[in-house]
């Protein structure tokens, strides 16, 4: 159920385009299937006449079924509803040339229990641009698992009870309602999540963009940002790993007892605001900055560590690059780090 979050920079964004055309059927050189994720962009600039070539379609899948959907240049959103059928309306859109449109097909692929749907560019002809996008908005049953891919272009899932993954290269992914989401990642954009429940692993990432989470509860939590904020509010779990390169890192939320903490920021604050937790031992570290908890806590370890002591001998304010502490029972581990930037433990 897991999806590792790669950290890497500008190599992984070929990486990514590459596995998704594997993926599809339609498989042609990597080199004309990024061309067209371009095709939001043009348009932009095009101040010629907006051709459009609408195409829809119902398929009966049962309440229970699989949906996958695989775009290039365009939106995906799908929403979960009421009945058995996958509702599909896809808009083909193009400046200037009508006859473009017709170089682009939308394929659906029925079987028992499942529907694949996908975009398929023709072949380019000599020099010749496609600047044809297409954006999906499909209604599939509420339980039904689905799994969502664009190149270029927002993934949206709302609704949904069964497993969702949701990716996309270029663009923003976002998800509400959705309890059982598996993975949510993009390399260019923004992560948005809110109302997850599982009993599994959940991993989001984005290379360049902010990762932001809401009333979130699951087993374990796996996320990554190159360049961005992570924040998590309102959040349980039990297991969390977190990673980010250039930005800060929020967790707003409660601990579980025996659960494991452990949070790697380069350049940013690591700040964790807790809910009346039963106890943790603290481990933090930063190079430039400094170190402060407003919950009071038994120190031990460093020697650098200044702070101010209540009756029963507990520091207040620690101001320190590096500390180890404990309060309550002990039982959560917080492992903290940070090259730039400070760590904060406020009580909420």
């Amino acid at each position: 159920m897991r999806l590792t979050v790669a950290l890497v920079t500008a190599g992984l964004a070929a990486g990514a385009v590459e596995a998704m055309a594997q993926d599809a059927p339609h498989r042609f050189a990597i080199r004309e299937m990024v061309r067209p994720a371009h095709a939001g962009a043009y348009q932009g600039r095009d101040r010629r006449p907006e051709q459009t070539d609408r195409f829809t379609r119902k398929v009966k899948l049962g309440r229970d079924g699989r949906v996958s959907i695989q775009n290039i240049s365009g939106d995906i959103v799908v929403t979960g509803g009421s009945g058995d059928e996958v509702s599909i309306e896809a808009t083909k859109r193009a400046r200037g040339d009508q006859s473009r449109l017709a170089d682009v097909r939308i394929v659906v692929d029925e079987r028992p229990g499942r529907v694949d749907v996908r975009t398929e560019y023709e072949q380019y002809r000599g020099n010749r641009d496609n600047n044809v996008s297409v954006d999906y908005t499909v209604v599939v049953p509420a339980g039904a698992a689905v799994e969502l891919k664009s190149i270029s272009g927002n993934v949206k899932a709302t609704g949904i009870r069964g497993a969702v993954r949701a990716e996309s290269v270029s663009g923003d992914v976002v998800t509400s309602g959705t309890p059982n989401v598996e993975a949510a990642k993009t390399i260019s954009g923004d992560v948005t999540l809110e109302g997850i429940t599982t009993d599994g692993n959940l991993s989001i990432g984005s290379v360049s963009g902010t990762v932001h989470a809401r009333n979130v509860k699951a087993r374990g939590l796996d996320l990554g940002s190159v360049s961005g904020d992570v924040m998590l509010t309102d959040v349980s779990c039990e297991r969390l790993s977190a990673k980010s390169v250039s930005g800060g890192f929020e967790y707003t939320g409660s601990l579980a007892r025996g659960g494991v903490y452990d949070v790697n920021v380069h350049s940013g604050t690591v700040r964790f605001v807790l809910a009346n937790p039963a106890g943790f031992e603290l481990t933090a570290n930063t190079f430039s900055g400094s170190i402060r908890s407003d919950i009071p806590l038994t120190i031990g370890g460093s020697a650098s560590a200044s702070s101010s002591s209540d009756r029963d001998g507990r520091r207040r304010g620690v101001s320190s690059r590096s500390m180890r502490g404990t309060f309550g029972d002990g039982s959560a581990t917080l492992t903290l780090r940070t090259f730039s930037g400070d760590i904060v433990i406020a009580r909420r």
